[in-house]
C-alpha cells in the first residue's frame, strides 16, 4: 500500500467504525461479567441452603444475564471481522501473534461458554444441582477467559513483547507465547478491566432491585433485599479491588507508555515530585510520582520531555522523537535494500550488513512511518477528562456501596404504613432484619446505572486514545495499518452498523425491561 495515495479520510472512516462497535460490544460485556459472578453466588447459596428462594432468584437474574449475553456475541463476532475487511495491512502483519489469542479464545472459551449456558439454562431439572452449579460458573469462568484472551491481544497491542520480525516475510512472528500470554501489561490491564466489570453488574442488580423496593412490589420484596446484599457487597470488594489494580496499572503505563500518562495528566513539562491534577490549578501534592513510580520524588516525564528526550530513572537515555524517526527511517531504507539484495542473490556480506541495520533501528521501525513529531502526541483534552471521569467514578462507587451496607447493616425499626388497613407495620421502602433503605438511596442506584457504563467506556478511551497515533505501540501507526480501500465503502457501512447496533440496543433495553417487570414469574 502507498501511504503517499492512501485515502486519508478512509483511515478515519475505519478508525470510526471500529470504534462504534467496540463500544456497542462493551455495553455488553462487562454486565456479562458482573451478572455472571453475582448470579453464580446465588445459585452457591441454593446449592447449600436447598431454599427454593435462592433458585427462584437466580433464575431470574439468568434470565437477564442471557439477553445481555446474546448481544455481546453478535457485536464481538462484528468487531473481529472488522481486523480482515478494515484492518488488512495490520492483519497480515501481525496476524501469526494477534490471531493466536484471538482463536484459543473462539476455540476454547467461546465453546465452552456455549455448551454450559445451555445446561444452565435448560438442565434445571435434567442435572443434578451441584452440575447445574457447575455449569452456571464455568458459564461465567468461560466468559470471563474470553475476556482475558481478547485482553491479552489489545495489551500486546500496547506493550510489543514475545516476537521478531521477519524481513523475508515482512511479517511480525512469535517466539515466545508466554511472553505474549503472560506479559505484565496483560495481567493488569485483565484485572482492572474485569474486576471493574463486576462494578457494572453490582450497580445493575442493586438498581433493578431498588426499582422494586420503589414500587413496592411484595412478590420480589424478599429478592430485592438480599439481591441487593449480595450485589453491594461485590460491589464494594470490586471497587476497591478496581482502585489498587488501577494503580498498578498506572505503574505499567509509566514504564512502557509514558506518552499515554503524560496526556491523561496533561502534564507537558515533567520533574521529580509531580502533583496529580483533580482539575486545571487544583492538584494532590506528590501523588503522580507515587502512582507512576511508588515513590513520591519519583521522576514523571511530560510531553516535551518526550518529545526532547530524556532520561529515565535507571539511568537509561530515551532518544528524542526526531532521532527515533530518523532511526525508523533508517530501518525502512534497510528493508528496502535488504529485500532487493536478495532478489539479486547479491552476497551475504550485503545481505548480513543491510539486515544488521535493520535490526539495530527495529525497535523504532514504526516511527519511520510518521512525518510530524506533533502526530506522536495523542488527544490530549480526551485522555485528561476521560481518566478522571473513570477515577471520579470509581470513587463514588466506593461509597456508594458502602452506603448500601451501612443501611443494610444499621438497625431501623419498619415504618407504619398508614395506607395499610389495621396500621400494619411496612417500611416504605423496604427493610430486612438489621436495616433499611431510604428512597433517595435507592433512586440513586437507578441514577448510577448509566454512570457506571460511562466509567467503563471511559477507561477504554484512556486506553485507546493515550496509545496513538500507534495501533502497536512504536511498531506500526495507524495509517499503516488500514486496508486500502475507498472511504465511501466504510462510510457506508459505517452508518449501517450504527443503525443496527441502535436498533439491537434498543431491542435490548426494551426486553429487559419486560423481564424486570414481569418479575419472578
Amino acid at each position: 500500500m502507498n501511504l503517499l495515495t492512501l485515502d486519508l479520510s478512509a483511515i478515519d472512516w475505519a478508525r470510526a467504525q471500529f470504534a462504534l462497535t467496540a463500544i456497542y460490544h462493551w455495553l455488553f460485556v462487562p454486565l456479562t461479567l458482573g451478572l455472571g459472578l453475582i448470579m453464580s453466588i446465588m445459585e452457591t447459596k441454593y446449592y447449600r441452603t436447598g431454599d427454593a428462594f435462592w433458585r427462584k432468584t437466580t433464575q431470574f437474574w439468568q434470565r437477564l444475564f442471557g439477553i445481555n449475553f446474546a448481544m455481546g456475541i453478535a457485536t464481538g463476532i462484528i468487531l473481529e471481522f472488522e481486523f480482515g475487511t478494515n484492518w488488512s495491512n495490520y492483519s497480515w502483519f501481525v496476524g501469526d501473534i494477534f490471531g493466536a489469542p484471538l482463536a484459543i479464545e473462539g476455540i476454547v472459551a467461546f465453546f465452552m461458554e456455549s455448551t454450559f449456558v445451555a445446561v444452565m439454562y435448560f438442565g434445571w431439572e435434567k442435572v443434578s444441582r451441584s452440575f447445574h452449579l457447575a455449569s452456571t460458573w464455568l458459564t461465567w469462568l468461560g466468559a470471563t477467559i474470553s475476556a482475558w484472551w481478547i485482553l491479552v491481544a489489545n495489551s500486546w497491542m500496547q506493550y510489543p513483547v514475545g516476537c521478531e520480525f521477519n524481513p523475508d516475510t515482512m511479517r511480525n512472528e512469535m517466539t515466545s507465547f508466554a511472553d505474549v500470554a503472560l506479559s505484565p501489561f496483560a495481567i493488569d490491564k485483565f484485572c482492572h478491566t474485569a474486576i471493574s466489570s463486576w462494578i457494572v453488574g453490582a450497580v445493575f442488580v442493586v438498581a433493578v432491585s431498588g426499582w422494586y423496593l420503589l414500587k413496592r412490589r411484595e412478590a420480589e420484596r424478599e429478592m430485592a433485599l438480599k439481591s441487593i446484599r449480595i450485589a453491594a457487597i461485590v460491589g464494594l470488594i470490586a471497587s476497591v479491588l478496581a482502585g489498587a489494580t488501577g494503580h498498578k496499572s498506572a505503574q505499567t503505563v509509566a514504564a512502557v507508555q509514558p506518552m499515554k500518562l503524560a496526556a491523561m495528566e496533561a502534564l507537558y513539562d515533567g520533574g521529580t515530585a509531580q502533583g496529580l491534577k483533580i482539575v486545571e490549578g487544583i492538584e494532590v501534592p506528590y501523588a503522580l510520582s507515587f502512582m507512576a513510580t511508588n515513590d513520591f520524588n519519583g521522576f514523571v516525564p511530560g510531553i516535551n520531555d518526550i518529545l526532547k528526550g530524556y532520561t529515565r530513572a535507571d539511568g537509561t537515555v530515551e532518544p528524542s522523537a526526531q532521532e527515533k524517526m530518523e532511526r525508523g527511517r533508517a530501518a525502512l531504507a534497510s528493508l528496502a535494500a535488504y529485500r532487493k539484495a536478495k532478489a539479486e542473490g547479491a552476497d551475504d556480506t550485503t545481505v548480513n550488513c543491510q539486515l544488521s541495520i535493520i535490526n539495530s533501528n527495529m525497535p523504532y521501525f514504526g516511527y519511520g512511518f510518521i512525518k510530524d513529531e506533533a502526530e506522536l502526541v495523542p488527544p490530549v483534552a480526551v485522555n485528561f477528562w476521560a481518566f478522571r471521569v473513570m477515577v471520579g467514578f470509581g470513587g463514588l462507587f466506593i461509597l456508594f456501596f458502602a452506603v448500601i451496607l451501612f443501611f443494610d447493616w444499621r438497625k431501623k425499626r419498619p415504618t407504619p404504613n398508614p395506607s395499610r388497613e389495621g396500621g400494619e407495620l411496612l417500611p416504605i421502602t423496604g427493610e430486612v432484619g438489621r436495616g433499611a433503605f431510604p428512597a433517595w438511596l435507592l433512586w440513586l442506584s437507578i441514577a448510577l446505572v448509566p454512570c457506571a457504563y460511562i466509567c467503563s467506556e471511559s477507561g477504554w478511551l484512556v486506553a485507546e486514545f493515550g496509545r496513538q497515533p500507534w495501533t502497536i505501540q512504536d511498531m506500526l501507526p495507524v495509517g499503516a495499518s488500514v486496508s486500502d480501500i475507498g472511504s465511501s465503502a466504510v462510510a457506508t457501512t459505517f452508518w449501517l452498523f450504527l443503525a443496527l447496533f441502535t436498533t439491537m440496543l434498543a431491542v435490548e433495553i426494551n426486553i429487559m425491561l419486560k423481564q424486570i417487570k414481569r418479575g419472578t414469574e
